[in-house]
């Protein structure tokens, strides 16, 4: 095992583009981390870079103790699983797992040995003899698993292992990985642009956009705290709902939008907000805290227009409209209103999240003129 860092890496190609624009963060020994971002955003690029297939265009790469910037990929002593599985079609099973051990030189009783365990690992011991022609898609992606798995190696790189996988058969893979890597607990690097993938398997993510880092965090601080609109556009589903407007503050807090005020009484983010009195500002809510009111009551804040509803078994997803602005209810089974419906919602006020508008940064990261802080 071992740690891996990146001081400032960069990536830019002789075009001009700029695939990383300056990459900094450590990867713990023994950690499992995941690179999140939709397509092009440079996790691809920086998982390469760090494996040896793309060059560094500035910044320093350290496996270990020990600077790689310069040295091959067959020397970091790391293994990478890609996309489409990459397995030799005229090799067994048994063939495919052992190769690169052969490639290395090492003895056929320990080729056999490493190769017995970790077929029993996952479960192809009755297909060590057969071609992947013969595989279905999961036993596919298990076998190239099992090939970086026998080398040992001080890190793992997963490029998208799971993207050509059915859903049923992604969700027992993402399991058996979290296993392994409990069981192993060898530094592992996931690239996935899947935000389920990203929020269950990883033990801290690194949410990128346009090759520059957004956040990096536990998945679970990234979600309850979304460093800009970005980040908390991207991680949830359904997506975080956004309503824009003008904050006033007189009987308590209020959201001026275009079509209405949304009334919010005391808040517990008072403090901070306070800066942004008659100031343009975007309110983000997620779907579990935009919450359906019964009949009358006096509580409610926003009435939004019930278009669809998406009944998924043990809870519904409300598809709603506020004047122009589509928004999102997770609310329990069995909703009595019917599409075309004007329905009433409260709103949970510990629960808001605040950006600015103009550089969508959260706003209690910030001072009171806008700056970071």
């Amino acid at each position: 095992m071992a740690t891996v860092s990146l001081d400032n890496v960069r990536k830019v190609y002789p075009d001009g583009h700029i695939a990383v624009a300056g990459a900094s963060f450590e990867v713990g020994n023994g950690e499992l981390l995941v690179l999140v971002g939709p397509s092009g955003c440079g996790k691809t690029t920086l998982l390469r870079m760090i494996a040896g297939l793309e060059t560094l265009t500035a910044g320093s790469l350290r496996i270990g103790a020990r600077v790689v910037n310069e040295v091959a990929p067959k020397d970091r002593d790391i293994a990478m699983v890609f996309q489409n599985y990459a397995l030799y079609p005229h090799m067994t099973v048994a063939e495919n797992l052992g190769f690169g051990l052969r490639l290395r030189g090492t003895s056929r009783a320990e080729i056999a040995q490493r190769v017995s365990e970790v077929a029993r690992l996952l479960e192809l011991e009755t297909k060590l003899d057969v071609r992947p022609a013969a595989l279905s898609g999961g036993q596919r992606q298990r076998v190239a698993l099992g090939r970086a798995m026998v080398r040992q190696p001080a890190v793992f790189l997963l490029d998208e292992p799971l993207s050509n996988l059915d859903a049923r058969l992604r969700l027992a893979m993402r399991v058996e990985i979290a296993r392994l890597h409990k069981r192993f607990c060898t530094t592992t690097i996931y690239v996935t642009h899947d935000q389920v993938e990203a929020m269950t398997l990883g033990q801290r993510i690194v949410v990128l956009n346009h090759g520059a880092i957004q956040q990096i965090d536990t998945p679970i601080n990234v979600y309850r705290r979304p460093a800009n609109l970005f980040v908390a556009s991207f991680l949830g589903s359904p997506a975080m709902n956004f309503l824009h407007g003008t904050l006033s503050i007189a009987e308590g807090f209020a959201l001026a939008t275009a079509h209405g005020t949304i009334k919010l009484g005391a808040l517990p983010q008072a403090p901070v907000l306070d800066a942004w009195r008659e100031r343009r500002v975007v309110l983000g809510l997620r779907p579990e805290h935009l919450l359906p009111l019964a009949g009358d009551n006096g509580d409610a804040v926003l009435e939004a227009k019930l278009e669809v509803v998406e009944r998924v078994g043990n809870e519904e997803f409300l598809h709603l409209r506020h004047g122009t602005e589509p928004l999102v209810s997770r609310a329990p089974p069995d909703t009595a209103a019917e599409p075309g419906a004007t329905m009433r919602f409260g709103i949970d006020a510990a629960h808001l999240h605040w950006f600015d508008p103009d550089t969508g940064a959260r706003i209690d990261d910030m001072g009171p003129a806008g700056q970071n802080t």
